[in-house]
């Protein structure tokens, strides 16, 4: 398989299509892929990291208000559709594929205007501005969550869920908790993490439960997020820390530490619910209550209706409400165990293969 793959912005877009890479990897060794992005994206740093050739084009988002930046942003958009043209009949894709984000909307119009199959995939419960546009256009649009399939063409939409998913579905216990953080193997540990820049809302209510957690049964590891943790290892609460509490700015590859943990807490964003998922951990969901159309709510909402997790609006969120939360789950070990089954049963682990089976199709229609 030749597959063109686009879709930047945010690590949501970003991770969904290197899984897929990585799963078409596995399948067919032989594939040729050629990622493109924007040199000013995350994407710039995090594609060729992982081994994925990446060309870039320039190109920028709609202002959501009335704005002379848009005219601008029309020209860059009718330059790049040109530009994407020539990389297409350079690189001669089997597959165009769309994640998400600006940029793909370029790459994936100009593949369908050459008509080259095409796919877009929608990893949140709201579907994007750019996948909307594309769904026009594109053979098929692959969903994570039902909320989304009303957003898109009936006769196009394929729940596929999210490629991060069989990434990670298969990762063991590896001992970093006991190994690199100094933490009991004897007790559950629950994470609280508010991103990979960390969340205010979510470190002020965790380090004023510091108190409240040296009294608990379970032990915990507070990810602050490397630009907060400075200002929080100066507070009164983060100063000889209990024995059953870690603060720590960051954690390398993230998911392979997942499955060391008893439950989580934080952000619905859609790769870290694959994610979940996928591991089948219980969780404690905190939207972010800044994103468009407030689409990690209805994320979230999606697991809470499946009993999988329970969630605390960021408006409520307290040292209190966290530590109350919390308890429910690592205070009831039969409770963790049917949220983890229901997890389980609200993701897709194959989700990865489930995208390249609708590739295969398109391509051979």
């Amino acid at each position: 398989m030749r597959l063109l793959i686009s879709g930047g912005g945010t690590g949501g877009h970003i991770y969904p299509a290197l899984a897929l890479i990585e799963a078409i990897k596995q399948k067919e060794p032989d594939s040729e892929i050629l990622y493109v992005g924007t040199h000013k994206g995350l994407e710039s740093r995090i594609v060729p990291s992982a081994g994925v050739p990446l060309k870039t084009i320039k190109i920028q988002g709609f202002k959501r208000s009335l704005s002379l930046e848009n005219f601008k942003t029309v020209y860059l958009f009718l330059k790049s559709v040109h530009d994407c043209k020539k990389i297409i009949r350079d690189f001669k894709p089997d597959v165009v594929v769309g994640t998400g984000g600006y940029v793909c909307g370029a790459v994936v119009y100009a593949a369908a205007r050459m008509k080259i199959p095409t796919f877009v995939h929608e990893q949140n419960s709201v579907a994007g501005v750019t996948n909307k546009f594309l769904s026009r256009f594109v053979d098929k649009v692959g969903i994570c969550f039902e909320d989304a399939r009303k957003d898109f063409p009936a006769s196009k939409v394929v729940f596929t869920g999210n490629p991060r998913a069989q990434q990670v579905a298969g990762m063991k216990d590896t001992g970093r908790l006991e190994k690199e953080y100094k933490l009991r193997k004897d007790l559950p540990t629950v994470m609280i993490f508010g991103g990979s820049r960390g969340a205010e809302g979510i470190n002020a209510a965790a380090l004023k439960a510091i108190p409240q957690f040296a009294k608990k049964e379970y032990q915990v590891l507070f990810v602050t997020g490397k630009v907060h943790y400075d200002k929080i290892m100066t507070k009164d609460e983060a100063k000889n820390l209990p024995d059953n509490v870690r603060i720590e700015p960051y954690i390398a590859d993230m998911p392979a530490i997942l499955p060391e943990v008893a439950s989580i807490v934080g952000r619905a964003g859609a790769t870290s619910l694959a994610e979940i998922t996928a591991l089948g951990i219980p969780t404690i969901l905190i939207p972010s209550p800044y994103v468009t159309n407030d689409h990690q709510t209805k994320n979230a909402m999606s697991l809470v209706n499946k009993d999988a997790a329970l969630m605390i609006k960021e408006k409520d969120l307290t040292a209190d409400t966290l530590v109350r939360n919390i308890d429910e789950i690592m205070n009831d070990s039969d409770k963790r165990l049917q949220m983890s089954k229901n997890a389980k049963k609200a993701g897709i682990p194959d989700a990865a293969n489930q995208v390249i089976k609708v590739l295969e199709d398109i391509m051979h229609k």
